[in-house]
C-alpha cells in the first residue's frame, strides 16, 4: 500500500504545479505576509525569507517524506511566476483520506487559479493516489476559500464550533487571535464528475490535468 506522496508536477492549461525551489524564496515570503494569508492561516507573522527557506528545505519534504502531506508550488505556465501554495496534510492511508488547502497570492486573485489548482490536485489524488476522500476546512467568514470548495464540487457537511483560530488586526497594527468556526467540507471521486466542464463554461478555460 502506498504511505508516501511521490515527487509529482502537475500541469493545467494555466499552471504548473510542482515541488517548491530556492528560486520561490523571495515571492514565497511575500505571499505569506499579505493581509488575507496572515487572517486566516496559521503561518507566523511576520513570514521572513529565512521561513520561507525552511518550508523549503525542511517542512516540505520532511511532509512528503513522512507520507502526511505535500506542498506543492502553483505557478504560472507561460511565466513561471508563483501564484500560490496547495498544501496536503493529515493523509491518512488506511482511510485513504486526505486534508487539502490552497493559499493564492494577492497579485494572482481572481484569476480562478485556486479552483483551477485544487480540482487538479483532487483528479490525481482520486485517480493516481486512488485516494476516497479529501476534506476541506475554511473559517467561517472566510468567503472566497468557500467558494472555492463549492466551485470544484464540494459538499459542505457541518460546523465544527469554535475550532479556528484566525486573526485580526489591532488597533496598534499588530495581530490578535480571534475564535471563530470551521465549516467541513467533502470531496469524493463522484463529486467531480461534470465539475470541469462547469469551470470551463464559466471561466473560460479547462481545467483538464496531467502529471508526471
Amino acid at each position: 500500500m502506498t504511505t508516501t506522496f511521490p515527487e509529482i508536477s502537475i500541469s493545467t492549461e494555466r499552471l504548473v504545479l510542482r515541488a517548491l525551489d530556492e528560486d520561490d524564496v523571495p515571492a514565497l515570503a511575500e505571499m505569506m505576509n499579505d493581509e488575507l494569508v496572515a487572517a486566516w492561516t496559521s503561518v507566523p507573522q511576520p513570514f521572513t525569507e529565512d521561513d520561507a527557506r525552511t518550508w523549503i528545505r525542511e517542512y516540505a519534504p520532511r511532509e512528503r517524506t513522512a507520507g502526511t502531506g505535500l506542498v506543492l508550488a502553483v505557478t504560472e505556465f507561460l511565466t513561471q511566476r508563483l501564484v500560490g501554495v496547495i498544501r496536503l496534510t493529515g493523509t491518512d492511508w488506511h482511510v485513504r483520506a486526505t486534508e487539502l488547502s490552497y493559499i493564492v497570492a494577492p497579485w494572482a486573485r481572481g484569476e480562478g487559479y485556486a479552483s483551477e489548482a485544487a480540482l487538479a490536485t483532487a483528479q490525481w489524488l482520486f485517480r493516481d493516489q486512488a485516494l476516497e476522500r479529501i476534506e476541506l476546512r475554511t473559517a467561517a467568514d472566510n468567503t472566497a476559500a468557500q467558494q472555492v470548495a463549492q466551485k470544484i464540487g464540494c459538499i459542505s457537511e457541518g460546523v465544527l464550533r469554535g475550532a479556528c483560530i484566525a486573526r485580526t488586526r489591532t488597533e496598534d497594527g499588530t495581530w490578535a487571535d480571534v475564535r471563530t468556526d470551521f465549516i467541513v467540507w467533502s470531496l469524493l471521486p463522484e463529486d467531480i464528475e461534470g465539475v470541469t466542464e462547469q469551470l470551463a463554461e464559466a471561466g473560460g478555460f479547462t481545467a483538464f490535468s496531467d502529471w508526471n
